[in-house]
């Protein structure tokens, strides 16, 4: 006689369960390349949440400009964070290199230079240059960055895949670098 009432009981507490489940199972992409490879591009709010409100460079704590950040989640959970930084405290001298906060846990590629994980402050140069320092401000490497003319909404900041299918562009306006996951010679990404 309370067989039935149980089963009923049991049945309404595992439907929203399978409900949530069955619903987030949907919400997965199905095709494209973020099916097979796991990565994703972070909108500003994605990426703002995940960064502190304030990061440390040369000595001084400064603000983020949350509105002004992005990303990459890679496949393996491991993320490239960069946002653009109020750098009102700091030199002019440093300034002019300093522009935004980049955080990854993986190593990544940028025009060919390998940066390990870690944190680091970069920025365009006014001379079709970017610059990666270490939180330290001394000079990593530099490369020559391109302009995209065809960009349709330039923003002061944005991650978006690179138009060749592999890898990504940080993008300044409509300034821009081209960065990749690091590949092993093996082929594997390391981590």
């Amino acid at each position: 006689m309370l067989r039935k009432p149980m089963c009923t009981i049991l049945l309404l507490a595992l439907a929203p369960v399978a409900s949530l489940g069955a619903s987030q199972a949907s919400s997965l992409p199905k095709n494209g390349p973020e099916a097979v490879t796991g990565t994703k591009v972070l909108t500003a709010p994605e990426a703002a949440k995940l960064l502190p409100d304030a990061v440390f460079f040369r000595g001084q704590s400064a603000p983020i400009q949350a509105r002004n950040s992005s990303g990459v989640q890679f496949a393996k959970d491991a993320l490239l964070l960069i946002s653009l930084v109020d750098t009102a405290g700091y030199s002019s001298s440093v300034q002019e290199k300093y522009q935004a906060y980049l955080i990854t846990e993986a190593a990544i590629d940028i025009e060919g230079h390998r940066l390990e994980p870690g944190a680091y402050g970069c920025g365009f140069l006014a001379a079709n240059g970017f610059v990666v320092m270490d939180i330290g401000g001394h000079d990593l490497f530099s490369v020559r960055s391109s302009k995209d003319a065809e960009l349709r909404r330039p923003t002061p900041l944005q991650v978006l895949p690179s138009p060749g299918g592999v890898g990504y562009r940080l993008y300044v306006g409509r300034d821009f670098v081209n960065f990749a996951l690091s590949v092993s010679a093996a082929g594997s990404p390391h981590q």
